[in-house]
């Protein structure tokens, strides 16, 4: 799949079969979050993957926005370093790479909680100067995924030429 397909497909998934994740599909997923590029190659981040089930458990009862967490076949707890000013938009990209590049081998995810992650924190024994910002559970999707099938505005309002409010000319150039 090459990434604009990637992009254009990738749905978020909150329901997973019980089929595993292989672990050389789970290393591509955290290897693409170690290789994202980074301000200045801070790399403000640490990744703590989850495959135990009491484990996956944990992380469900810590994320109110993420029950499901608990039915996915492995999590990822995103932390950053709490004095970079850059950690969030850095670790940003690295789970969007996580991501697309689980889709790509079929396994779907989706971003769950965001900052106030403390007791995600504490059940990793994730060190105070580090915020956990996001858990990403993992899984094949429950359901055949229609990607692609998504509801989004049209180009023009979200896409400007030039100035912001100038209509969005693509093949201007």
């Amino acid at each position: 799949m090459d990434v604009f397909e990637a992009v254009r497909t990738v749905l978020a998934v909150r329901q997973y079969d019980s089929r595993p994740v292989p672990p050389e599909t789970i290393e591509k997923v955290v290897e693409a979050g170690r290789l994202t590029a980074s301000a200045m190659n801070g790399q403000p981040w640490h990744f703590v993957v989850v495959t135990e089930r009491d484990g996956l458990e944990e992380l469900s009862d810590a994320v109110k926005t993420g029950r499901y967490v608990r039915d996915a076949a492995f999590a990822i707890a995103v932390a950053v370093e709490r004095d970079s000013i850059l950690a969030v938009s850095d670790a940003s990209r690295a789970i969007q790479s996580m991501i697309l590049v689980a889709w790509e081998d079929g396994v779907g995810s989706n971003w769950t909680g965001f900052r106030g992650l403390d007791a995600v924190r504490a059940a990793l024994e994730i060190p105070d100067d580090y915020d956990v910002i996001a858990v990403l559970p993992f899984g094949y999707p429950a359901d055949e995924r229609l990607g692609g099938k998504k509801s989004r505005k049209p180009i023009g309002e979200v896409a400007s030429s030039e100035r912001f409010g100038e209509p969005w000319r693509p093949s201007d150039r």
